[in-house]
């Protein structure tokens, strides 16, 4: 019979095998794409409509994600491109995110060796519900951290001092954009772009080489994937390897690419449903407390 949250159906006998290796694992490697943040009512910027919708001016304009997430619009048209990325960072500062970050964080804390956490996504959603940042890999970058645009340096810094203002009838930012405090140029987020050759990976290639070594010593791995899609496989292939390389169980949960690689006696559990309420289903399957004993 199937498992019913909040008037949705979700495949009772899968429930139960994710909660069973998550209960056996010592570790939990969190994979995580957009699709996690859908559940926090952020938006979904797959095809042009979905970004056309969260961004109607863009729409009237018919501009699409790759033409304004790209290096080149900081200089011709840095008001564009800051209405959009300010947006956003002031977007992801005032988004609450969903109660299924908070049980991730209750699960891993719960597992003998701890967790780490892989993501795509460059909202700081994990690090504002509680995860601890030092077991965090942000492949894409991260919004909160602005970088030069020429690049000038390999640095970057906070943007906590940075409170953007938009007119969002034009998607434009009102005032001056943040610079670079090195040479002045302007500021940009330390967000891999499309067609990005300025972008500084220095962060995250930290971020990489300290994950990795905790994987090193991981033991019985189970990572749980959530919303990582194919279009932009990066966590998929992260997954991915820590399957071959490490001999991990994969849980994966997407409502739209489920698909699980196949593997003969493989224990890898493929979910069809969002996020939130399939984390909430395992967890009710998982002990009283939500944490394996």
């Amino acid at each position: 019979m199937p498992a019913t949250m909040t008037g949705m159906s979700i495949d009772a006998a899968a429930i139960a095998a994710a909660a069973d290796v998550i209960a056996d694992a010592d570790a939990l490697l969190i994979g995580a794409g957009a699709g996690m943040g859908v559940d926090s009512g952020l938006p979904d910027f797959r095809g042009p409509e979905g970004f056309w919708r969260a961004y109607p001016a863009l729409g009237r304009r018919g501009l699409q994600f790759h033409e304004v997430a790209h290096p080149g619009t900081f200089e011709t048209d840095p008001a564009l491109a800051w209405g959009f990325y300010g947006h956003r960072l002031a977007m992801y500062r005032s988004t609450r995110p969903h109660a299924g970050f908070d049980i991730l964080r209750r699960w891993g804390e719960s597992r003998l060796l701890g967790y780490g956490v892989f993501t795509s996504n460059v909202d700081g959603q994990f690090q504002r519900a509680g995860l601890d940042e030092a077991r965090m890999a942000e492949c894409h970058g991260s919004i909160h951290h602005p970088q030069c645009s020429r690049p000038c340096s390999d640095a970057t810094w906070p943007a906590d001092a940075f409170t953007p203002v938009i007119d969002e009838a034009r998607c434009a930012l009102i005032g001056e954009p943040p610079t670079c405090p090195r040479c002045g140029a302007i500021a940009r987020p330390n967000i891999l772009l499309f067609g990005d050759a300025d972008w500084v990976g220095g962060r995250y290639g930290h971020q990489q080489a300290r994950l990795r070594r905790w994987l090193d010593d991981a033991g019985r791995l189970v990572v749980v994937e959530l919303g990582a899609g194919t279009a932009i496989p990066s966590v998929r292939h992260f997954s991915h390897e820590a399957l071959i390389e490490r001999g991990a169980v994969l849980v994966r949960i997407n409502p739209r690419e489920p698909l699980v690689p196949l593997v003969p006696r493989s224990r890898d559990v493929s979910i069809a449903a969002p996020a939130l309420a399939t984390l909430r289903a395992i967890d009710a399957a998982l002990s009283p407390s939500g944490a394996a004993s």
